[in-house]
């Protein structure tokens, strides 16, 4: 297969991105290293549209890891709300713990240092470099990897797990200077996000369209392993969502008999609140008592 030249894959795509970006917060000129953070570990698994209130609440509130770090764990997972996943709240809170008591506040920049962070991984601190830092850096999340899976690969969606050939493909369009990586990064994201969807994607409005592999293939279908439908209803996932909006609606203890009646499943309802304990974010309390954490916080 004959590759396309990366400057012009790169050009094109940054030209329609900075012609067609969304207005988002976590962009803006004065954003923080903070906020990107936050922005990207609210992200994951979650949509633009849930993200963009709850990411100007969490900011208003906590525009700092100090500010954060100060709070016991509970307040983080009682604003995360409803964004799902709230582990990540858990994690977002070490993290500005971490901060606060390794780097003096302030986000570290580099890669070693974000990784050690809770909660961060290879993703999350690429993208951190990119956009809080202007560090070339190779950003793949799912929009991306599903983009240059089509436009590179010639295959409608890349394999469930990042592969080392993705990795080495995706590096190969990255600019050398720090910004224009970044730049390129965003920008192919946004694509992904509005044009390369997964499921209707819009080849008529691509800007690398003449370059791509999969529309020149005439968008063969899909030929790789079974992509896995998340289902909710009936899940211990909506159990342990009804048991936390119990709790985060209360600022006391929350009786058994509380969450009793959230969830009438008897064995469903003890495997859901086992597992909440076991992750750190329900504590159990004498008298068959719950509530959100409250164990110490902050800077040593």
């Amino acid at each position: 297969m004959v590759q396309p030249p990366p400057h012009r894959i790169v050009e094109a795509v940054v030209e329609w991105y900075e012609a067609n970006r969304r207005d988002l917060p976590w962009r803006a000129e004065g954003r923080t290293p903070w906020g990107v953070l936050v922005s990207e570990v609210m992200l994951q698994q979650t949509p633009v549209a849930r993200v963009l209130p709850a990411w100007s609440a969490w900011m208003d509130r906590w525009p700092t890891p100090r500010e954060l770090a100060a709070h016991p764990p509970g307040e983080a997972v009682r604003q995360w709300d409803r964004l799902g996943y709230p582990r990540r709240a858990l994690n977002l809170h070490a993290a500005a713990v971490a901060i606060v008591q390794r780097h003096g506040g302030d986000v570290p920049r580099a890669e070693s240092e974000l990784r050690d962070l809770p909660g961060v991984g290879e993703y999350t601190a690429a993208a951190v470099r990119a956009f809080a830092f202007a560090q070339r850096s190779v950003v793949l999340d799912t929009n991306v990897r599903r983009v240059l899976a089509r436009m590179l690969g010639g295959v409608a969606h890349p394999p469930p797990s990042l592969t080392v050939a993705e990795r080495e493909r995706a590096q190969g369009l990255v600019p050398a200077d720090g910004s224009e990586a970044a730049r390129w990064s965003v920008a192919v994201m946004e694509l992904g996000a509005l044009v390369c969807t997964a499921s209707d994607p819009r080849c008529a409005e691509c800007p690398a369209g003449a370059w791509c592999a999969w529309l020149r293939a005439d968008r063969p279908a899909y030929a790789g392993p079974a992509r896995r439908v998340q289902r909710f209803a009936g899940t211990d996932r909506q159990t342990r969502g009804r048991l936390m909006a119990v709790l985060r609606a209360s600022r006391d203890p929350v009786p058994l008999s509380a969450l009793e009646a959230a969830w009438t499943d008897d064995l469903q309802r003890h495997r859901a609140l086992d597992g909440l304990v076991a992750d750190g974010l329900v504590e159990p309390l004498p008298g068959r008592m719950y509530r959100l954490p409250e164990r110490a916080a902050g800077p040593e």
